[in-house]
């Protein structure tokens, strides 16, 4: 499991970075990536990367703003016509229905695939046995939500070796003992899968912020996360600016990152008026009040470990 920025930006591009859309590559644990927002040239800056279009599953948009969602059209288009055939579903807030059939009614365009477009409000939106997706509403000019993936706990790793030394041979009991049921050996001896599987791994959790101004939702959201995901439009400086256009400072999201508690940091969304020092200014800002904090920039990767 990884983060992977496709665009970084805010509001509109720039020659350093693009508009906003990061993928959450889950290539390991379901063979697909996942795609939140989606602001226009995505498509392009999925070309300049190693993830392929027919790997999507789903589309997670935090709200209606151009810069989140003009992408769109083209990308799911694109898409068809790359032979793309698996089903895509996207999910977001009321409207993103009416705006993608009104751009595939006028322009004429035809999917070779399933679209389902789920407009969903705050609560759980997604579970399955691998992964549960939670949407909570953020402070911003129009409705906005950030997303929080929780991955399931997983079986601890199989004592291979103290099985060897019973004498018990690698094979189809092993994988019997791993889901922690009790096995009876030709022998007579009877042994008990809890005593051979260490603890569950944990999964993990990554929460994926849209554009908002530092508030207790995104606190709550983003409570003991592994990655938060936190716009970073201004410098601390333009606080005020940040406070009327319903942004955060670079510093607002790392007193975020402080209060929920969480294992690190990813400002991005970041404005044009950095574009000479790259928002270093910003990642230092940040890092003066949580350390952990990393800077993304188009295409750049951050792996998520596995807690300890």
């Amino acid at each position: 499991m990884d983060l992977y920025f496709l665009g970084t930006g805010a509001g509109m591009p720039s020659k350093e970075r693009n508009v906003t859309s990061i993928a959450l590559r889950l290539y390991e644990e379901r063979g697909t990536f996942w795609l939140f927002d989606c602001g226009e040239g995505t498509q392009h800056q999925i070309l300049r990367s190693s993830l392929k279009l027919s790997k999507l599953e789903f589309i997670f948009i935090t709200h209606l703003h151009g810069d989140h969602i003009y992408g769109l059209p083209g990308l799911l288009t694109s898409r068809s016509n790359q032979g793309g055939d698996t089903p895509v579903t996207l999910f977001g807030p009321p409207g993103l229905k009416e705006f993608l059939s009104s751009a595939f009614s006028v322009s004429q365009s035809h999917l070779a695939y399933e679209l389902k477009v789920v407009e969903i409000a705050e609560g759980i939106v997604f579970a399955d046995d691998q992964f549960e997706v939670r949407a909570a509403e953020v402070e911003h000019r129009i409705a906005s939500l950030g997303f929080r993936v929780r991955e399931s706990d997983r079986p601890g790793r199989l004592d291979e070796a103290k099985l060897r030394t019973l004498g018990v041979p690698a094979g189809p009991l092993y994988g019997r003992l791993k889901r922690g049921e009790d096995v009876a050996l030709p022998d007579g001896r009877t042994l008990c899968g809890a005593d051979f599987v260490g603890a569950p791994i944990l999964g993990r959790t990554v929460v994926v912020m849209g554009d908002t101004r530092r508030c207790a939702a995104a606190v709550e959201l983003s409570r003991g996360a592994d990655v938060l995901v936190h716009e970073a439009t201004f410098a601390s400086e333009l606080s005020e600016m940040a406070q009327l256009y319903y942004h955060t400072t670079a510093a607002g999201a790392a007193e975020v990152a402080v209060e929920a508690g969480v294992r690190a940091l990813v400002l991005t969304h970041i404005s044009s008026r950095y574009s000479t020092d790259g928002g270093q200014e910003l990642l230092e800002e940040a890092r003066g009040i949580f350390p952990r904090t990393e800077l993304a920039f188009d295409h750049a990767c951050f792996p998520i470990p596995t807690p300890e």
